[in-house]
């Protein structure tokens, strides 16, 4: 168990989160993404002095690595690689999809349906993955250009949870009575329990080789 710090600016909602033994002590929010940059240092700052705390009580930083804006998604990373070089604590680094599919999954853990999660990348298209309600990915993230037969395949034989910011495109052009829509959900309980997963188990990030994963080119979400 340990005290970390979770930021997630992938999306036009940016989140930073302070957790310890897997327990949420704060979160500030933005949700103006031409402003993460300048909300980020901010709001860490104020996070660690609401708890009577500083940047050396860290034990490490978790950070949602991508697929979404390519500005947003460099933010986190400079930010968190920053931290954890002067402070010599690791990285973590998690999928925005698979944050976005544990969080829809904890709220729906009993039922057997497949998990979808969906980033706006602009148009028609979205990022995207698909998990089953263990969170075993079945389709590895990837960009999509959205038309009425995506997803046929899986869909013939599995209900599926469609959800995120970029699930109203597919919403409006899907069909199909095994296609059903969650609200976009909150992220920090999953950002929670698998930063002190990835933690327990010493699943860090190289820091001299970290990248966000983009899926595709450049996008800057704006």
């Amino acid at each position: 168990m340990a005290l970390i710090l979770f930021i997630d600016t992938a999306t036009e909602d940016a989140l930073v989160g302070l957790e310890k033994d897997g327990e949420i002590l704060g979160v500030e929010r933005n949700n103006q993404q031409k402003e993460h940059a300048s909300f980020l240092h901010p709001a860490i700052e104020c996070l660690l002095k609401n708890n009577n705390l500083s940047t050396s009580n860290l034990e490490a930083i978790a950070i949602a690595s991508g697929p979404g804006s390519y500005t947003g998604l460099r933010v986190a990373m400079a930010t968190a690689k920053g931290l954890c070089f002067a402070l010599n604590i690791p990285l973590i680094t998690i999928s925005s999809l698979k944050l976005l599919a544990k969080a829809a999954i904890i709220s729906n853990e009993n039922i057997n349906f497949l998990f979808c999660p969906m980033i706006d990348a602009r148009r028609m298209e979205v990022f995207t993955a698909l998990y089953n309600n263990e969170l075993r990915e079945i389709l590895h993230p990837f960009a999509l250009v959205l038309h009425q037969k995506s997803y046929s395949d899986f869909l013939a034989k599995n209900n599926i949870y469609f959800f995120g910011n970029g699930a109203a495109k597919w919403e409006e052009i899907c069909a199909d009575n095994n296609s059903h829509f969650l609200p976009k959900p909150n992220i920090e309980a999953a950002f929670t329990l698998l930063a002190e997963i990835s933690f327990t188990e010493k699943e860090y990030a190289n820091l001299a080789l970290s990248e966000p994963e983009y899926v595709k080119g450049f996008y800057d979400g704006s």
